[in-house]
């Protein structure tokens, strides 16, 4: 991007862009401005990775150029929490969009949305592996067995898509509304979709996880202290008990009766939020789960 003739693209091939060149690094603030339209993100996408395809090279790194918000902050995200060097995760993130850009369809909408998801799935693996390692001990110490990679709240989200639980657009709403400084608002302007609309797709994707988390949270290993930080993320929903309104029947604590139970969705429900108490979800078959504050 310096120098007298910037790698640029030609606006007038692009609804929504100035009749004129641009160069990348504007295109990418462009298209990042809330009020582009979509059509023009997914246009100006299937561009660039034709242009990787066809020509690689140049193409191929101003590819990861305009997108490299997105791959820094899918980075610092699987990175944030992980005590060790985190080069291979940034690498392996990398990897991952590279990988997709040769093969990704481009005929469905929100191109960026799935290379993004596809380096974030990547990068997930490399951590995952890396917290399965062995943990170094001094000599005289009993090794222990590794912890299962349940209390990092990204890696939450990247499994349960991977289970089918919640789709990617859900991950990534829950993600940026949850985990990151995205309001609802800021999300449904960026996406075309209406701001209600989005807390109901939010909140029904919720209970669908907190139900998720706390099926498979009894069944960790009781003596593991990241049960705990599980018992945190299960507080997804404002109650333990309410499930969406298409759900199947499910059952009460003790087990022995089953009821249909609808989730209440309100945009605001001062007891809904990924954070929350840390109830123990141990303690879910006997009791009812407190309240979140």
């Amino acid at each position: 991007m310096t120098g007298p003739q910037p790698l640029s693209l030609n606006g007038r091939l692009f609804t929504g862009l100035p009749d004129e060149e641009i160069p990348l690094d504007e295109v990418r603030d462009r298209l990042l401005a809330r009020r582009c339209p979509q059509a023009t993100r997914d246009a100006v996408w299937a561009h660039l990775v034709l242009r990787s395809r066809t020509e690689g090279a140049t193409w191929t790194v101003a590819a990861v150029g305009v997108a490299l918000p997105a791959l820094t902050s899918v980075a610092a995200i699987l990175s944030n929490r992980f005590a060790g060097d985190p080069a291979d995760v940034h690498a392996e993130v990398l990897r991952g969009f590279l990988a997709a850009l040769s093969t990704i369809d481009l005929r469905p909408p929100r191109i960026m949305l799935r290379l993004r998801w596809a380096a974030y799935r990547s990068g997930y693996d490399a951590l995952a592996e890396a917290l399965a390692s062995p943990t170094p001990v001094a000599p005289g110490f009993r090794s222990t067995p590794p912890h299962a990679p349940w209390g990092h709240p990204d890696l939450v989200l990247a499994r349960a898509v991977a289970d089918g639980v919640l789709t990617e657009p859900e991950a990534a709403l829950i993600g940026a509304t949850r985990l990151e400084e995205v309001s609802v608002a800021e999300w449904a302007a960026r996406h075309q979709a209406g701001e209600w609309a989005v807390y109901k797709a939010r909140k029904r994707a919720e209970l669908r996880l907190a139900a998720y988390l706390r099926e498979g949270a009894v069944e960790i290993d009781p003596t593991d202290p990241l049960v705990d930080q599980v018992a945190t993320a299960v507080a997804l929903a404002s109650r333990a008990h309410e499930m969406p309104q298409s759900s199947p029947s499910v059952f009460t604590a003790d087990g022995d009766a089953k009821r249909k139970v609808r989730g209440r969705v309100s945009k605001t429900d001062a007891d809904s939020g990924v954070q929350g108490c840390g109830t123990n979800p141990r303690s879910a078959r006997t009791s009812e789960v407190t309240q979140c504050a």
